[in-house]
């Protein structure tokens, strides 16, 4: 079962709504798939979306490392898995993006081959999953309206953007809060705050009884120290996201005592591989996991779905609402969708079958 070509594709679908965060507007899907097709007629396909302000990659940039490193894939055989994973790895420094993205095709091309799903090949048994759903920055009243709109679709879940300055977070936090008491809320702010702006303002609301699920990323991704400060200073769990890239970062963080859980994602780490990889030095560290998304489409967020059941003992909370966002779903086959409710079935592989 030998690579005889690598081809790429633009995804392009809207959102139902702007998705907005502390960091970037977004409108519309725009995702590279790419397509990894084998002697014997199998493709394996994987996804990775453009987040410049995050990994630093572009379209055009993922299209440019897929061409330098389509010709040291050619003519290689499948069954060298490993050495494969290996050969991706180190073909380029950085580009996690794109890296994933061919990860989970061959991943999705080996569990093919054996005829199994791919979360039956990665040990899980998990096939039944819900998700929360990101409400994007804006006033208040929109948040609201948002939150609203969500839990009628089924979701006890919200993860509420915020970051525009502390005071209006701080008003942010506590409306909807008390608006809806009955709804788990964790609480990013994507990078935004200093450490001490983000002491000050947990511990305002914890003073009035206000202790979210979590505070995902309050500093900067490079802000170890700052992470545990607040750690140190807080009781509302602290999630680490931008902060972990890899496996690396993840034990640094974790033997710093400087966050409560991880968020892993793939595009982040730069695919299953490594997303397995940190969710076991976690574990062995007793802390729990998110698996997230960059905004990405069906076969990326799916792909993710396929992880978390295969370390369900440590991944426990999912943010992969990426294709619920879409005003429509461009794939056809893998992973079921329902709004809060995500499910695998048994099709071989990520079971993608056709891309609109």
């Amino acid at each position: 079962m030998k690579i005889v070509d690598i081809q790429t594709r633009i995804l392009k679908a809207p959102l139902k709504t702007p998705f907005k965060t502390a960091l970037r507007t977004v409108t519309h899907l725009e995702d590279l798939v790419v397509m990894v097709h084998t002697d014997n007629g199998f493709i394996g396909y994987g996804e990775g979306a453009a987040t410049a302000v995050i990994t630093g990659e572009t379209l055009t940039g993922m299209q440019g490392a897929i061409e330098h490193i389509k010709p040291i894939l050619l003519g290689k055989d499948i069954e060298a898995f490993n050495k494969l994973l290996h050969t991706i790895e180190y073909s380029m420094i950085h580009n996690s993006t794109i890296k994933a993205a061919l990860e989970m095709a061959l991943y999705d091309l080996r569990a093919q081959a054996l005829q199994l799903p791919l979360y039956k090949m990665l040990g899980g048994a998990e096939t039944k999953f819900k998700t929360d759903i990101t409400i994007s920055l804006n006033g208040i009243d929109t948040m609201l309206k948002d939150c609203q709109k969500a839990i009628n679709l089924g979701y006890n879940i919200l993860k509420i953007k915020v970051g525009e300055n502390i005071s209006k977070d701080y008003e942010r936090i506590k409306t909807i809060t008390n608006t809806f008491k009955k709804s788990t809320l964790r609480i990013d702010a994507n990078q935004a705050w200093t450490a001490k702006e983000s002491v000050t303002l947990l511990g305002r609301l914890e003073n009035e009884g206000i202790v979210p699920e979590l505070i995902e990323q309050p500093v900067k991704a490079n802000d170890f120290r700052g992470m545990k400060y607040i750690k140190e200073r807080t009781i509302t769990p602290l999630l680490a996201d931008e902060s972990v890239f890899s496996a690396k970062q993840a034990i640094e963080l974790l033997e710093m005592d400087a966050c409560d859980f991880i968020n892993i994602k793939l595009a982040k780490c730069g695919g299953i591989s490594h997303a397995l990889k940190i969710a076991d030095i976690a574990e062995l560290y007793n802390v729990k996991c998110m698996i997230g998304c960059m905004l990405e489409g069906p076969i990326s967020v799916g792909a993710a779905v396929h992880v978390a059941s295969a370390r369900s003992d440590v991944i426990t909370m999912l943010d992969l609402d990426g294709a619920s966002l879409l005003a429509r779903n461009p794939i056809k086959g893998g992973t079921t969708f329902n709004e809060s409710d995500i499910e695998l079935n048994d099709a071989h592989g990520l079971g993608i079958k056709q891309i609109d």
